[in-house]
């Protein structure tokens, strides 16, 4: 599928600024960019999406490598479907694929620790917002709160991937339920043959591209006038 080329391309590009930020950069260092708001900080996240963790470390891995081969399966059954859906989800299984690369190898090739149990490398740092969150606020009222996520290029891809999901989701199954993805993508019409599709609904081989001759139901033979018998001119 042409689509992955975009997954590959995000893989490409985030190993490349990932092993940059390892060979000239120290744990914890910042570059500033645009003063206080934008900076390179190099950190390492064993976990998920915001440090979260659970269970052994490898699990985490396991459990990415899964995530992603649910996606690549499900993006190769809509590979007709509606294509801003598809590239939603190509941006997605690229990012999911550039983090699955640190786990998997970054921890033997840079800390000779086993296989599966590296640290995903974190490097973008956004200053969003500092301060002190409202009384009125339940739990969290009257702390100092910091939000200042560190992520990567891959992390971005996942979060734009997740964004055009939500948005593009109704948009690709209302072309579903109208006939927009091709036969394979239906389930049950697949293997139909000729006489089969003879006997489907009407609105479902209007859906398909294929429309009966106007004035005869689906299903039906089309009336083909017969020649009038041969006269014998001796009778």
């Amino acid at each position: 599928m042409r689509i992955l080329w975009l997954s590959g391309i995000l893989v490409a590009l985030d190993q490349a600024a990932k092993l940059m930020v390892l060979q000239t950069m120290y744990r914890s260092q910042t570059i500033p960019l645009l003063g206080d708001w934008l900076s390179l900080t190099y950190t390492e996240n064993p976990g998920m999406a915001f440090g979260i963790t659970f269970g052994p470390p490898a699990l985490i891995t396991y459990f990415s490598i899964f995530a992603t081969l649910v996606i690549l399966i499900y993006l190769f059954r809509i590979r007709k479907g509606y294509a801003p859906y598809r590239y939603s989800l190509a941006l997605v299984l690229g990012g999911a694929f550039g983090n699955i690369i640190d786990r998997v190898f970054y921890g033997a090739l840079f800390y000779g620790e086993p296989l599966f149990q590296g640290r995903v490398v974190d490097f973008i740092h956004v200053n969003v917002w500092r301060g002190y969150i409202s009384e009125s606020i339940p739990i969290l009222g009257g702390k100092y709160f910091a939000l200042f996520p560190i992520w990567n290029i891959a992390d971005m891809a996942i979060v734009l991937g997740v964004v055009g999901i939500l948005i593009f989701q109704k948009a690709f199954h209302k072309r579903l339920e109208a006939g927009g993805a091709s036969v394979d993508e239906i389930p049950g019409l697949g293997d139909v043959d000729v006489e089969q599709e003879a006997r489907l609904p009407e609105e479902i081989v209007a859906a398909s591209g294929t429309q009966a001759p106007s004035g005869v139901a689906t299903g039906e033979t089309p009336f083909r006038p017969q020649a009038p018998p041969a006269v014998d001119p001796e009778t």
